[in-house]
């Protein structure tokens, strides 16, 4: 079968290699849909920690596929069903595990990054995984391109379940990436009153303007604090969103926040330098709430395919470009810059 094959820093190789074979506890799945994000573009670089000098793995752990072929101790999954695979595969008998924190295991394993993933024709789902409930049947006519940004969405879910964004709020976004334009699409499904966005480049900041966002802001341009004082009467935001990895955004995110705001720091920032000037002030007198979230449990990536099953959340126009795997360099090229949205991978 065709893979994209890392074999080091900047070293993405398209291959022949054998197709996966399975035990009896397995999955194989044929990959429709595989989605690029950030981690990939880290691991491509370099600079993920799970992929030391010496790796030689498939990547790819946004997901969708058909199953080829199912092992026969598996029950419950038939040859040709479409599913969603959500990646993280926990221990399954540490605390973290056992309250359904698969995410934040300590000894986890995942498609994509610690097992062979989905930047292939075919990929096999293991034993663990599919115990653990992992692999998710998704209904006739979701979009798969679609449901790959399943596990992406899940990650947002959870975030917004830490900040509990009520009916009626103002919500500021900072950062109109996929990561952003979901936020923005799930604080409107959840009932908020107005969704303020700050981006700077001007594709992002115009598409975000017609998936939910009421006012965009350009913060190289504009004032962005006086905008956000003039939209909520000087107050400041009920929830600040802070979607992109930038130090100048988490930093301006509190003084953003009104009394009693809530402010989720989403991405994380470099390794190499993850400080930032923290008025704890303003924490103080304000109450604010300041949390984080890191990846998605597979509770979470339940009820994401849940939401996108049920037709209210419609992920398509999130998916800016659609690339067959012989053209992965080019799918990660676009997936580098700043004007796209969500690359696809379609084998």
């Amino acid at each position: 079968m065709l893979a994209a094959v890392y074999h080091g820093p900047g070293d993405l190789r398209l291959e022949k290699v054998p197709e996966p074979s399975i035990g009896p506890g397995d999955l194989l799945m044929r990959v429709v849909a595989a989605g690029i994000c950030g981690t990939d573009l880290r691991i491509i670089r370099g600079d993920h920690r799970r992929f030391p000098i010496g790796t030689v793995r498939i990547p790819g752990h946004e997901i969708v596929g058909t199953v080829k072929e199912v092992g026969s101790e598996v029950k419950g999954y038939t040859a040709g069903q479409v599913v969603f695979i959500a990646p993280n595969i926990g221990c399954g008998h540490c605390r973290e595990c056992v309250s359904g924190n698969t995410n934040l295991c300590v000894s986890f394993e995942a498609i994509g990054i610690t097992l062979d993933g989905g930047f292939a024709e075919y990929l096999r789902v293991p034993a663990t995984a599919v115990l653990q409930g992992n692999v998710m049947p998704l209904n006739a006519g979701v979009d798969p391109a679609a449901a790959a940004m399943i596990e992406p969405f899940a990650c947002v879910l959870r975030g917004q379940d830490a900040i509990r964004i009520l009916p009626g709020e103002i919500v500021l976004v900072m950062g109109a990436g996929p990561i952003g334009v979901m936020h923005v699409k799930l604080a409107r499904m959840r009932g908020a009153g107005k969704i303020l966005v700050s981006e700077p480049v001007p594709r992002r900041a115009a598409q975000i303007s017609s998936m939910g966002a009421d006012r965009v802001v350009d913060p190289a341009q504009e004032d962005l604090a006086a905008i956000v004082a003039e939209e909520t009467r000087g107050r400041g935001a009920d929830v600040v969103i802070v979607a992109a990895p930038a130090h100048s955004a988490q930093e301006s995110s509190l003084h953003l926040a009104g009394v009693g705001g809530r402010i989720l720091f989403f991405g994380g920032l470099p390794k190499d330098r993850p400080s930032i000037a923290f008025d704890s002030n303003l924490v103080h007198y304000r109450e604010l709430v300041v949390t984080g979230t890191t990846a998605c449990s597979t509770g979470d990536c339940l009820r994401a395919t849940g939401i996108v099953n049920s037709g209210r959340m419609d992920l398509s126009d999130v998916v800016s470009h659609r690339f067959p795997l012989a053209a992965a360099a080019d799918a990660f090229a676009a997936a580098e810059s700043r004007d796209s949205l969500k690359v696809i991978l379609e084998p």
